[in-house]
């Protein structure tokens, strides 16, 4: 895994500097001799952007990724034994849950079905799929608050507090903050969980995550299967010494082995193979890499995940820390950057397809929809509709004219004049979105186990 994100990183870094070559205030890219044929266009224009076929996943060792697979699954881990990994990351759903903002704990239903309990609040961002998130990036969430920006292996969070050594890697990292977190499984004080017992996890002060770790390790270990499985996956640790960075590498290590997919027509395309995609595909991918300026932000092996951007997103939610009830995003750690404020992690695309629905705060149901987004970004933030959302979602849209000012005045530059995509070439570029595709990615439900150690339901 570790030379894998090597070598992502590197290519990474060299499609980075070529954008900050190349994006100024402003700029043009000049699109290939029309005299090459469409294939022979392509690859000229696709070596531009470090846009290279992705390395083989490592595989994991079986007994981590049994152990990770069951907690993933299991409702243990959260304080009101309701919600799991899986209730957002839903195999059904692509390993995202189909809603514009997640339902955590004390909700009900699955998918794109669930709803919010009584007293509850969403949580204020979309779930981002778990699809390719192995593979290798800086940064994780959609405010990159997880990240190696200090060097491999030293992990940064927003705790305020050092995570315990043995991570494997930053995925390991970001599996260590869901269960400390209130509303996506650790709850609040006074709940009391399904069977009627006080919730002891959320009964823990928010200034000790280490506590809650530590408590929710004694769930685990209490369980004999779980014994069990954490002998097999740390042959020669005692029980004393597991901790939930333990769990936590084992949660990753399922993730990287059962959610990694990356033989798409474009994977195809790019390891050599001409016919792999359509001419539609290929026209909407010049686009992408030409006309439409995709690449300046999705670029590389990953198409995107390294770089943050204020894409003009419509704010949907409870919103997040001081700014709320809005969400300035990375501008919230980065006060003093101007260009942070409302800008937010550039989405990694492959299977993007699937993913939806799209931008940090769910606001678009369709990749259509997001190519309009796109093509008129000012527009588009000014005249959303949000009749499409949920219910209960669209009562937080903030669509006032303070609101839809403040995100419009920091626009990324690359998005402040109308881009010009006809119908038809809009059409052509979700076409080449669809082309991120591994058609092993559609259905993925065959990983989901029938039980699970705790016994408590898979399905909710």
């Amino acid at each position: 895994m570790r030379s894998t994100s090597r070598h992502l990183t590197w290519i990474v870094t060299i499609a980075i500097a070529a954008v900050a070559t190349a994006c100024k205030e402003s700029y043009s890219i000049s699109d290939p001799p029309g005299e090459l044929t469409l294939d022979a266009q392509l690859r000229q224009t696709i070596g531009v952007w470090g846009t290279a076929p992705i390395l083989p996943m490592a595989r994991q060792d079986p007994a981590l990724v049994d152990l990770g697979r069951s907690l993933f699954f299991d409702k243990i881990l959260s304080g009101n034994r309701d919600v799991a990994c899986a209730t957002c990351h839903a195999p059904a759903d692509h390993a995202t849950d189909a809603l514009s903002l997640p339902v955590g704990t004390g909700g009900s239903g699955e998918g794109a079905l669930r709803t919010l309990g009584p007293g509850r609040q969403f949580v204020p961002r979309n779930a981002p799929s778990l699809l390719n998130q192995g593979l290798g990036f800086f940064y994780m969430f959609w405010d990159g608050r997880v990240n190696e920006e200090g060097g491999f292996g030293r992990f940064k969070t927003p705790l305020g507090v050092a995570l315990p050594s043995g991570l494997r890697n930053l995925l390991a990292a970001q599996a260590m903050l869901p269960v400390v977190n209130r509303t996506e499984m650790r709850g609040v004080i006074g709940d009391r969980d399904r069977a009627g017992n006080p919730n002891e996890l959320a009964a823990i002060a928010d200034a000790t995550p280490a506590e809650v770790w530590s408590a929710a390790m004694r769930r685990l270990l209490a369980v004999q299967e779980y014994q069990a499985k954490f002998n097999a996956a740390y042959p020669g640790t005692p029980v004393s010494a597991l901790g939930f960075e333990h769990a936590a590498n084992a949660i990753a290590a399922f993730e990287m082995e059962a959610f990694t997919r990356t033989n798409s027509p474009f994977d195809r395309f790019l390891a050599g193979n001409d016919r792999a995609m359509s001419a539609d595909e290929k026209r909407g991918a010049l686009l992408f890499f030409g006309k439409a300026r995709c690449s300046t932000c999705h670029s590389g092996p990953l198409l995107g995940g390294q770089s943050f951007a204020n894409v003009g997103a419509p704010q949907i939610g409870p919103g997040v820390g001081a700014a709320a009830p809005l969400d300035i995003g990375r501008g919230e750690e980065f006060a003093n950057v101007r260009e942070y404020k409302f800008a937010f992690r550039v989405q990694p695309l492959r299977n993007v397809e699937l993913t939806g629905p799209y931008m940090h705060s769910g606001a678009y149901p369709t990749l259509a929809a997001v190519v309009r987004h796109y093509n008129n970004a000012d527009s588009a933030q000014r005249n959303y509709d949000p009749s499409h959302l949920a219910p209960a979602v669209r009562a937080v849209y903030h669509g006032d004219a303070a609101t839809v000012k403040a995100v419009l005045e920091t626009l990324d530059f690359r998005l402040r004049q109308p881009m010009g995509l006809t119908k038809t070439e809009q059409s052509e570029l979700v076409a080449f979105l669809e082309s991120l595709t591994d058609p092993a990615a559609r259905d993925l439900r065959n990983i989901i186990p029938t039980r699970v150690p705790s016994g408590l339901s898979v399905r909710d």
